[in-house]
């Protein structure tokens, strides 16, 4: 890890007077002795700045290689809390950070990726965390590599006389990317869609089940939506992590399938119904893609359609995403929701109840999909959806994530025509 501690050579053989098992002096020297541990802010900092690196230079997912390096870590319980504000948070805001400090930057492109990560770290502490000055010009500094010391501690102590600041734009001050502020703008109205993001630049809260999975009360409010029933047979088509589907097989005398085109969230939907103690006649995880189901058509009384999509809604708990999307990737995603869409809606009986459900705000992901959905398919019949703290949107509901501290949401319940006993049990 860039600026970490040093380690003291060992005591060698033969290798001159003060430098073997015994100097000049008679002084025993203990073999394979360390250089104490750097104090745990310095600890925590280099590993925040590791992590960093690693998510900006290489690509990483900061909810990936975060908790791997944490564990590999010596730092107590709040050390790793805070190594994990530090780079939820300085990942989230990246944007605002490189603003704060490129004022005082003579090259800010020519900067490297390592400098970048200690000057946005201290950034981040100053201006969003609320660290006083000292400890965080103070700390960042002395945690910092030999090369990078002198520019930061010549620059955060800039950053942090100019505090506060009059921020250029709302791009720049919510740290989102300009095509995300016009988009959510346009699709929700100026208002509300700053609103919403400065919700979802708050750290995301843990709520635990009573079966103890941990999982956002919005998508625990989309699987009881699905207002599953003793003896039904359900199909979660997009199922990993699984949360969703483990809540729906909770019910007694459910059977749901749980559904993912990729074999390793597939795996990941087992176990965790696997450490939840759910058999595998309440709930079987199948490799499956939801454009091909490989299902009997009417096989199901209950089908759960929570889609890919752009996660617009769930920034909060997914720091680098703004990054990663890019302007076209909605519309390409509202393709495979409809494609998805279409597979699904003949795998449900007649009578048979969908609800389709996105974590994002977009207007083509969530009201665009309804309309098509009028247009390709006006047999369909419009379910009742959940009340305040959703609001109406189109025939569904939007969960906006100022309104209950939870991912926002788009939640859409149909049914099927017809009716008339359950499902057959036609197995996966």
């Amino acid at each position: 890890m860039s600026g970490g501690a040093s380690r003291a050579r060992p005591a060698g053989r033969g290798s001159g007077p003060g430098r073997g098992a015994a100097g000049g002096s008679g002084r025993v020297v203990r073999k394979g002795r360390r250089a104490p541990s750097p104090p745990p802010g310095v600890a925590a900092r280099r590993l925040a700045a590791d992590a960093l690196v690693r998510i900006d230079e290489g690509g990483a997912y900061a909810n990936l290689v975060l908790p791997t390096l944490l564990e590999r870590s010596e730092l107590g319980g709040r050390d790793r809390a805070f190594v994990t504000e530090l780079v939820y948070g300085t990942t989230r805001m990246r944007r605002a950070c490189d603003w704060l400090v490129d004022r005082y930057l003579p090259d800010p492109e020519g900067l490297d990726r390592t400098a970048r990560a200690w000057l946005r770290l201290g950034a981040f502490q100053l201006a969003l965390l609320g660290t006083p000055a000292h400890a965080a010009v103070g700390a960042t500094v002395e945690a910092a590599p030999r090369r990078a010391k002198g520019l930061c501690n010549a620059v955060l102590r800039k950053v942090a006389g100019s505090l506060p600041v009059e921020w250029p734009d709302d791009g720049t001050r919510l740290s989102q990317p300009d095509w995300i502020v016009r988009r959510l703008g346009a699709d929700l109205g100026v208002e509300r869609a700053r609103a919403a993001m400065e919700a979802m630049n708050e750290p995301a809260t843990v709520a635990a089940r009573d079966d103890g999975y941990v999982q956002d009360l919005a998508s625990r409010w989309v699987a009881e939506s699905v207002a599953v029933a003793a003896g039904e047979r359900v199909l979660d088509a997009c199922a990993a992590p699984g949360g969703k589907a483990t809540l729906m097989a909770s019910v007694p005398g459910a059977r749901v399938v749980a559904a993912d085109v990729r074999p390793a969230r597939a795996r990941l939907v087992a176990a965790n119904a696997t450490s939840l103690g759910l058999p595998p006649e309440r709930l079987s995880p199948v490799v499956a893609d939801g454009t091909r189901p490989p299902f009997a058509a009417g096989s199901f009384d209950k089908l759960l359609l929570d889609a890919p999509c752009s996660g617009l809604g769930a920034l909060r708990r997914r720091p680098d995403a703004r990054w990663r999307i890019a302007p076209g990737d909605v519309a390409e995603l509202a393709g495979l929701q409809r494609q998805l869409l279409e597979a699904c809606l003949s795998l449900l009986r007649p009578g048979g109840e969908l609800t389709y459900s996105v974590c994002t705000l977009t207007a083509e992901e969530s009201t665009g999909i309804d309309v098509w959905l009028a247009v390709a398919h006006p047999e369909l019949e419009v379910l009742p959806v959940p009340g305040d703290p959703w609001a109406p949107h189109g025939r569904g509901a939007l969960l906006l994530p100022q309104a209950a501290g939870t991912d926002g949401m788009f939640l859409l319940r149909l049914r099927v025509p017809g009716g008339g006993g359950q499902a057959a049990d036609s197995g996966p």
